[in-house]
């Protein structure tokens, strides 16, 4: 039998606000423990909860850059549970009316372009966090967390494979760091995902049982987790079992998933308007005058990015993951001739991220300088080195960074790595290699064309990679002719 896999994914991005959701209290990390809880955080008695109304600009934001609509007013409820990091006994969070309903998010899987429809994005408060570590026998309970402001955005289950959703958190989380309304950090527990896991014969329209794998901070583990669960579903489907509705925990250094408890219901939950909160009114000046300060969205940017400087869909979609890269390929591709500005792209996306990822940084830390690249692509553009000798001065910039607005040329200059391109020059030392290659020529002659290829690097050799490489082909070939 042949199934399909359906993904929705439920993610916590921490709101980038210096204090909590209701309370004063700081939310920066790596606080000593319980020196950041508050009364309210703490649920002293007498104490009420005040809305945070950066928190709520965020959220705004956020509906505006996924094409959402963001609510007039919506309703903060009581999520009930116990935990012991939950000192209240219940969560503030909002259900029956969020304050940002559905959205889209679109982006690439590979080449291929994917929607993904967004149901809800609320606004709630984070629990505290329990620590089994350095404990024995024991578990204890640091508060600093409680209370932080968080956006849990709820996609529709529309993907279909581990690689989808992957593809689909990596563009949130693209997003919400472009806003300035998340840190991004999933190390310090900032985007998290929860993932809907569930399988269903091919061509049937009901959905299977989904189980719900919790609190996946990296990308790696989010594929892995889903794949894992996938495999597991099938196999006990196939063997004649069933899949019970479930919470599940993944574990890394297993690679397996391991129920967790029965998954509750929205009716387990008791939800009820939180009656020390008033119902939040977002009125349209308040969105207008959010809209006006949100910055370019990557989606805009990307096409703008085809538009002006000639990219592909997909190579402006790469650009505009990330900010900070967006704005250092269009400094790059300003300083060069119009038309020239596809070649700003494939370095970008190639040659310097292919170096900050092994050297395991990012474009901000990049030792080669926006405005130096720039220079060193118009000297390939004007034909004054190679492509091959532009990536050997990459490489020297990199590794001996240098403010210098013309540091390409000077090492251009002072290593005298100027491209041969003078006609009468390449014809003669065609000639000597011609001369001392007969073994080579007569190969050619006789239908082997990777004799051609060996002629070629044979000249380029000799110019240590100098000779220009277009005229090297279209000389030698008449040559040979």
């Amino acid at each position: 039998m042949q199934w399909e896999v359906v993904i929705g994914l439920e993610t916590h991005a921490q709101l980038s606000t210096v204090s909590k959701i209701f309370s004063g209290a700081s939310t920066q990390f790596g606080a000593e423990a319980n020196t950041q809880a508050c009364a309210v955080d703490l649920a002293l008695p007498g104490v009420l909860p005040v809305l945070n109304r950066g928190a709520v600009e965020r959220a705004i934001q956020f509906g505006l850059a996924v094409n959402a609509h963001v609510a007039p007013r919506s309703i903060f409820a009581r999520k009930n549970y116990f935990y012991p990091d939950l000192p209240k006994g219940y969560q503030i969070s909002q259900f029956e009316i969020p304050v940002v309903q559905s959205g889209e998010l679109r982006f690439f899987v590979g080449e291929t372009e994917k929607t993904v429809r967004l149901t809800r994005a609320h606004l709630e408060e984070d629990a505290g966090k329990s620590l089994h570590e350095d404990f024995a026998g024991m578990t204890g309970i640091d508060l600093n967390r409680a209370g932080t402001p968080l956006l849990e955005i709820v996609s529709e289950p529309d993907m279909r494979s581990s690689a989808e959703a992957v593809a689909y958190a990596k563009a949130l989380h693209s997003l919400v760091v472009w806003l300035g309304i998340c840190d991004g950090n999933m190390q310090e527990g900032s985007f998290r995902c929860d993932a809907n896991v569930s399988v269903r014969p091919k061509g049937q329209e009901k959905f299977g049982t989904r189980r719900e794998i919790k609190n996946l901070n990296s990308f790696r583990f989010l594929q892995q987790a889903i794949d894992y669960e996938v495999r597991w579903q099938i196999e006990t489907l196939e063997d004649g079992g069933k899949i019970e509705q479930a919470t599940v925990l993944f574990d890394p250094d297993t690679g397996e998933t391991r129920a967790m408890r029965s998954k509750e219901d929205a009716m387990d939950y008791r939800y009820f308007p939180d009656p020390d909160l008033l119902p939040l009114v977002i009125p349209a000046h308040w969105v207008e005058e959010v809209k006006a300060t949100l910055p370019e969205l990557p989606a805009a940017m990307a096409t703008r990015f085809e538009q002006a400087y000639g990219v592909t869909a997909y190579d402006a979609n790469v650009l505009t993951a990330n900010r900070a890269v967006a704005q250092y390929f269009e400094q790059v591709a300003t300083s060069l001739p119009a038309g020239q500005c596809k070649i700003a792209a494939n370095w970008v996306i190639g040659e310097v991220s292919a170096q900050l990822n092994r050297a395991e940084r990012d474009i901000t830390q990049c030792p080669v300088q926006a405005a130096q690249l720039g220079t060193l692509l118009q000297r390939i553009a004007d034909n004054t080195i190679s492509n091959k000798i532009a990536k050997d001065i990459f490489q020297i910039m990199w590794e001996s960074p240098n403010s210098e607005a013309n540091y390409a040329d000077r090492i251009i200059e002072d290593r005298g790595l100027k491209q041969i391109t003078d006609t009468g020059a390449i014809e003669a030392l065609i000639d000597e290699v011609l001369n001392a290659n007969a073994a080579m020529v007569a190969e050619f002659k006789a239908g082997k064309e990777k004799a051609f290829n060996a002629l070629v690097g044979q000249c380029m050799k000799a110019t240590k990679g100098k000779a220009n490489p277009q005229q090297v082909n279209t000389i030698l070939k008449q040559k040979l002719s």
